[in-house]
């Protein structure tokens, strides 16, 4: 049996074609714990964070992925984000009652997709495409075809529990109507999301590929993990004045307190803090972190 959170790519020897499955469990698990979340609103965080982990398999730099839909109903933001040493996390925002049987472009009315790709040296892209599938994998594969012109097939399940997800893409040089493509497209739309859900990986090429021949790659591993940090959070409350933070510090019982929307962690700056922020260019250290 596969592990869960891992990500594996998937070679097919004689076609021009790349393929990666994706699994997440342990930070599924972690995203939701973070928050209250409708069960529809659940299953799309996990097929996000699944999305992103198939996404992320293709940099080939230090830096992030983002994959973020936005929409103008009680669904504001969906957010998902693998760094490229495979840290995941993800979030939602909401506001009033959520219809659990909304498709996806239902819960995000008049929604837009964007993939954007943040390197830590180097200039950020991103594309941007209208949220017209009734699914998240609709709208992935939409994106594709109209900002790379490659023929992809992309499926993404989530139960609350566990999410999981496969992508194939044909490869610039064979072109979207090749009749391999095809065939492998065909043979790929045959799987459930139970089957994805719950076979192994092994299990799952053989059953759908075993006329094919392709082989995985070793898996690599993904975790749960934010990047936020004292030092980030320091650096959003200078976006204030010295004089209007001590003034909310004095309003808040002396304390100013910065929470991450991603993981919940706590950072308290005391009006010691708030002045050495503009002093020395940074916070007091050692930081206090509450969880």
């Amino acid at each position: 049996m596969s592990n869960s959170d891992q990500i594996q790519r998937i070679l097919f020897d004689q076609i021009d074609v790349r393929g990666v499955v994706a699994r997440v469990e342990e930070s599924y698990r972690e995203v939701l714990s973070r928050a209250s979340y409708p069960p529809v609103i659940q299953r799309v965080l996990g097929e996000m964070l699944a999305a992103v982990s198939l996404l992320s398999s293709n940099l080939k730099f230090e830096g992030r992925l983002l994959l973020q839909a936005q929409g103008e109903g009680a669904l504001r933001v969906l957010m998902a984000e693998c760094r490229h040493h495979h840290d995941l996390r993800a979030i939602a925002r909401f506001d009033g009652e959520i219809d659990d049987e909304a498709a996806f472009n239902e819960l995000l009315v008049n929604g837009r997709l964007a993939l954007t790709i943040e390197p830590d040296d180097g200039q950020r892209y991103q594309g941007v495409v209208p949220l017209e599938g009734a699914t998240l994998a609709e709208c992935l594969e939409s994106y594709f075809r109209q900002s790379e012109q490659l023929g992809t097939t992309i499926k993404l399940a989530a139960d609350g529990r566990r999410a999981a997800g496969m992508l194939l893409q044909v490869l610039p040089a064979a072109g979207s109507g090749d009749e391999d493509w095809q065939r492998i497209a065909m043979l790929a739309s045959t799987l459930s999301d139970e089957e994805l859900l719950t076979l192994d990986n092994e299990t799952m090429l053989f059953r759908l590929f075993h006329e094919e021949q392709c082989r995985l790659y070793e898996p690599e591993p993904l975790q749960f993990n934010c990047d936020c940090t004292r030092s980030r959070s320091a650096n959003a409350l200078q976006m204030m004045t010295e004089e209007e933070l001590l003034a909310l510090a004095q309003e808040h019982g002396g304390v100013i307190e910065v929470s991450c929307h991603f993981c919940n962690q706590l950072y308290r700056f005391d009006s010691a803090d708030i002045r050495a922020l503009f002093s020395n260019g940074g916070p007091l250290e050692p930081p206090e972190q509450v969880h």
